[in-house]
């Protein structure tokens, strides 16, 4: 059975009857006494406590707030299970987005309750709420843990931050006894290089964003460092200060694989930042450091005789003997950041992982644990070109029989994987030019996303099939479209014109054609295969 990822609060997996997959009783029973629910009434109730927090929390009951562009995107398709999960979804992540709080604008990112947001959950979150409309919160979250760096924490970030621009009490005592998983601070450095991407906003690459960045990969790498080899890990008698991965339920995890592949992705996010600030030596001195990594990983921790990757490393240095079922937890990463190598490897290792998580029509209601885990795999699926998994594995999070589908996770990932899964809806980051690729199977005949926010751009975006898109530049400069499609025959028409093709594969994983459309204000076009 896969061992379900820590949460953002979690400590030992304890008892999970009536409670969220992996979550002790004793925790959710602190946090229904945080929301005002007794824990007497609460151990009687025959009811399941995630059900009561939701219904007494004036937080989760809260509506959408309404400023700028916020909630504006819309979706339609011929497919109506993907009409009605977005506009799910679209309300469900709005319930929880608010601009009016002692921490400034924010989203719940945490379990329901907390009033809180996890560097881990806003990480993930943060393109699904940038496709919301949600810029202004982002960006707030995303600074309160850069300004949280601390060297009286050994430069780690608080955990987690409440509504009270707080860290949050359940994880957090003082600066020697507080919470922390080792892969935060380099997942939301990639998370901010991401939303620099979406947003163009240089503040992204100025002020304490960027002291977060350079403390990161220089003073907290020296600090968690476990060897000559340039990994960072737990260190014996930091206990809960320096847990070694997400995965909170494996004991003795010194260095887990999703910790090696955080660290690389904020490698690779530094290196493209410093190439932004025109700092060439800088950029490719962490280029070099996280291909290092990548080889490192794909040569020491590929088990030939068992045909798959080691998972972690246990506190004695040596690769811990666990079974496959710590894949689901430890083996997301590794493949959402590309730390994997590409072909058999890449394919084993997705196929391992679907074991692990597996998640259907025929199993949603069932599940108990590994919800979190679930949430990477659409974009995992689609990444490489795995269409008909992807679609199957976003109808069912947004399912209603899916249990605690109101995980803010859930919606928010699900808004960005139809975005830029199903849609292909991207930032090119040499260039800043819009890409999209589509992604439909069989079920889908077309599919129109209205109203989002690109840069300074909002656009809409509609494929049928997927050898025909249509992009309309709804408001702001004129912009630069690579409009992509599977390598195969046919000539690429540009509003019926032939065109210039390029080859190059997609995120360097899916073979791609595309061409450049210059799209001004307020003007459309339509590219497709003749």
């Amino acid at each position: 059975m896969a061992v379900q990822r820590g949460r953002t609060s979690g400590r030992s997996p304890g008892s999970s009857v009536n409670t969220p997959g992996g979550w002790s009783r004793r925790d959710v029973l602190r946090v229904l006494a945080g929301a005002g629910i007794g824990a007497v009434g609460a151990l009687r109730s025959p009811f399941p406590l995630w059900a009561e927090l939701r219904a007494e929390n004036p937080f989760v009951a809260a509506g959408p707030s309404a400023s700028g562009r916020e909630g504006a995107v819309d979706f339609d398709s011929s497919d109506q299970q993907l009409v009605a999960g977005f506009r799910w979804a679209k309300t469900e992540a709005l319930r929880y987005a608010h601009n009016v709080a002692p921490v400034g604008p924010w989203y719940e990112a945490a379990l329901p309750g907390r009033h809180a947001f996890c560097m881990r959950d806003v990480s993930h979150m943060s393109n699904g709420a940038q496709i919301l409309g949600l810029q202004a919160q982002n960006k707030n979250m995303l600074r309160k843990f850069a300004a949280a760096i601390s060297p009286s924490r050994d430069w780690c970030s608080y955990w987690e931050i409440n509504s009270d621009d707080r860290p949050a009490p359940v994880d957090y005592q003082n600066d020697q006894h507080f919470w922390f998983n080792l892969p935060a601070n380099f997942d939301v450095l990639n998370a901010c290089y991401r939303q620099y991407l979406w947003t163009g906003d240089n503040d992204y690459l100025a002020g304490n964003f960027l002291s977060f960045y350079r403390h990161t990969v220089t003073d907290y790498v020296k600090k968690w460092e476990v060897g000559d080899d340039g990994l960072v890990g737990s260190r014996p008698g930091d206990g809960t200060r320096g847990i070694g991965s997400y995965n909170e339920g494996i004991d003795g995890i010194r260095v887990g694989a999703d910790l090696v592949a955080a660290q690389y992705s904020a490698y690779r996010s530094w290196a493209s930042i410093e190439r932004l600030l025109g700092q060439s030596s800088g950029a490719d001195e962490f280029d070099r450091r996280a291909q290092d990594l990548r080889q490192l990983f794909n040569r020491d921790w590929w088990d030939t005789s068992a045909r798959r990757y080691f998972f972690a490393l246990g506190e004695n240095g040596r690769f811990m003997d666990l079974d496959e079922g710590s894949a689901g937890t430890l083996m997301t990463l590794p493949l959402y950041f590309g730390l994997v190598d590409p072909g058999i490897r890449t394919q084993l290792t997705i196929e391992e992982v679907a074991r692990c998580l597996p998640i259907s029509e025929a199993t949603i209601a069932s599940l108990r644990e590994g919800l979190e885990d679930r949430t990477y795999l659409p974009d995992i699926y689609y990444r490489h070109g795995l269409s008909q998994a992807a679609y199957q594995t976003l109808i069912a999070l947004m399912d209603p029989r899916l249990y605690r589908r109101e995980y803010p996770e859930v919606s928010y990932t699900a808004v960005g994987n139809l975005a830029t899964g199903l849609m292909g809806i991207a930032v090119e980051p040499a260039s800043g030019d819009l890409q999209t690729f589509p992604q439909l199977i069989r079920e889908t005949e077309w599919a129109v996303i209205h109203h989002v926010p690109v840069r300074a751009n909002t656009i809409s975006v509609r494929h049928d099939g997927n050898g025909k898109t249509r992009v309309t530049n709804e408001s702001g400069p004129a912009l630069r479209w690579r409009a992509g499609f599977p390598l195969g025959t046919g000539t690429l028409l540009v509003d019926g014109a032939k065109s210039k093709v390029t080859e190059a594969a997609r995120e360097g994983i899916i073979p791609r054609r595309y061409t450049v459309v210059t799209l001004p204000a307020g003007k459309e076009s339509v590219v497709a295969i003749e």
